[in-house]
């Protein structure tokens, strides 16, 4: 089964490890917000001990459990630049490979907002002839993603113009 998501010759390249960095970054934020609005409502309701009990324990137990997801979900993402196509794979428990033809590109998009520059990071967007099929490769570093925009968009326009 696994050879079903293997590329054709040498294997994937992968994401930076900053992006699983900035997930659970964000994931902390988010927990720690919602701890402290267990906490608030525990003081102005006064409710059994029990109950802020389990909720901080549910939000630790959720915690932990996206953590090891990020962490999964990261190193899972990859992709293979090849002569005819590029091949995006991603999922650890539901995989997915996406092979995007580049004389079916329409443009690459690069996306980077202020969080994601604080890394380093950027995503490329790959935008194809079909409506609906887009494929994407978040989690590069900046200047990795110039180099595939650039290189997508040559080979893009010269497989095209072949047509």
């Amino acid at each position: 089964m696994d050879d079903l998501f293997a590329p054709p010759g040498p294997g994937w390249q992968r994401v930076s490890p900053a992006l699983a960095r900035l997930r659970r970054i964000l994931l902390a934020v988010g927990l720690g917000f919602l701890a402290v609005v267990v906490v608030v409502l525990w003081v102005l309701f006064e409710p059994p001990p029990w109950v802020p009990a389990l909720s901080l324990a549910a939000l630790l137990a959720l915690g932990v459990w996206s953590w090891i997801l990020i962490g999964r979900n990261a190193r899972r993402w990859g992709y293979v630049e090849r002569d005819e196509e590029l091949f995006i794979t991603r999922g650890a428990l539901f995989r997915r490979l996406v092979v995007v033809p580049y004389g079916r590109m329409q443009y690459v998009d690069v996306q980077a907002g202020p969080i994601d520059r604080a890394f380093g990071l950027a995503r490329v967007q790959l935008h194809t002839a079909a409506p609906g099929t887009t494929a994407h490769i978040p989690g590069l570093p900046a200047d990795e993603a110039a180099r595939l925009r650039d290189r997508l968009t040559a080979l893009g326009e010269a497989q095209a113009a072949g047509l």
